[in-house]
């Protein structure tokens, strides 16, 4: 079997890129082993414009956000789904310090934050003394039903091999891959923390960083909104919501801790008025990087090896633009955006 593109991972990163290449006419096989808990499958799917304690925009969301949602809205209509919605964020002020700072960053980001018109709205279902502001607009993304929706569509056009990749069993040269039967021109490691072991590309600036999530029932509490104060509250699959999530830079395994639980459940009694039940408790090891930004094209030395990896807590966000431009390199020869493109760290790749 002759192909163009080999993709390791059917992950946010593999998925969007293995669609990207066949609307571009491109042939691609995608392999991926099937797990329960991966970074694209436990995230709880926001795309927010505005991030961290200082509320300041993410990295080029005027551009990233409105391709994001054409390309959700898209995609949903290729697998008969809806993928995407409007769910903005209220962000509970847990200190008047926090309210402070909010209403300083109101005539900066009047785009995107914005003052609620009656603040004592929410009382019923939360404990809050400080009010809350509004990021408008977010989005909420079904992850799990996209990944599941276009592994079906690879499964039926028989574009993929649900297997563990061992680079072992790959023979690379600067020409062309040979993969059991498969000869390919390129492969792309869209494998999210596998990627950090790769020797392509292991000398990249990484950072290992866990998440973990509680999954919870809480009827009566509305699932048109993101719920914000420490930690996130956000309507996730079959009617639970998604409560996280911890970012943790050492850590001795990738497993669920009753620390996280303890800590997360004392939150949720403080704020939370209204009684829940814990149904199921998650974590994740995600491919974040020092840079915070992520790691698109070609390896510079071995232009047969390619990546898309490093989003971090970003991916739904990402994902859909960087999986375009690196279409456009191979398609079209167009140069990928220079701070993602991988060739910034083409001194220590070489090595």
């Amino acid at each position: 079997m002759k192909i163009d593109y080999l993709i390791i991972g059917q992950g946010l990163a593999g998925t969007f890129l293995s669609r990207s290449l066949l609307k571009a006419g491109c042939s691609v096989m995608v392999i991926d082993e099937s797990k329960p808990f991966t970074a694209s499958k436990v995230a709880s799917g926001v795309i927010n414009p505005i991030t961290g304690r200082r509320m300041v925009r993410t990295w080029d969301i005027e551009t990233m956000m409105p391709f994001a949602v054409e390309a959700y809205t898209a995609f949903g209509k290729e697998i008969g789904e809806a993928l995407i919605r409007q769910c903005n964020i209220l962000d509970f002020h847990p200190t008047p310090q926090m309210k402070i700072a909010f209403a300083e960053r109101l005539p900066v980001e009047k785009e995107y934050l914005h003052l609620p018109e009656n603040e004592n709205e929410w009382l019923p279902y939360f404990n809050y003394h400080f009010g809350f502001g509004e990021i408008d607009p977010c989005w909420l993304i079904d992850i799990n039903t996209l990944l599941s929706g276009w592994r079906k569509e690879l499964q039926n056009k028989k574009l993929l091999l649900e297997e563990n990749f061992c680079l072992d069993d790959c023979r690379i040269t600067t020409d062309e891959i040979v993969y059991q039967n498969i000869t390919a021109k390129k492969i792309f490691f869209c494998d999210g923390v596998t990627g950090f072991d790769n020797p392509y590309f292991k000398l990249l600036p990484y950072a290992r960083n866990k998440g973990e999530a509680l999954i919870i029932d809480v009827p009566g509490l509305p699932r048109d909104h993101i719920f914000k104060q420490g930690i996130n509250i956000v309507p996730w699959k079959d009617g639970l919501f998604w409560i996280g999530s911890s970012y943790e830079w050492e850590f001795a395994d990738a497993l669920p801790s009753e620390s996280f639980r303890k800590k997360t459940e004392a939150q949720l009694n403080y704020w939370l008025k209204l009684s829940y039940e814990v149904v199921d408790h998650f974590a994740s090891e995600r491919p974040a990087n020092m840079e915070r930004r992520p790691f698109t094209g070609l390896h510079p030395a071995m232009p047969s090896v390619g990546i898309l990896n490093g989003f971090g807590t970003k991916g739904c966000t990402l994902a859909p633009f960087f999986s375009a431009q690196l279409t456009d390199l191979l398609v079209n020869e167009k140069p990928i955006q220079p701070l993602a493109d991988v060739r910034r760290f083409s001194k220590i790749l070489s090595r």
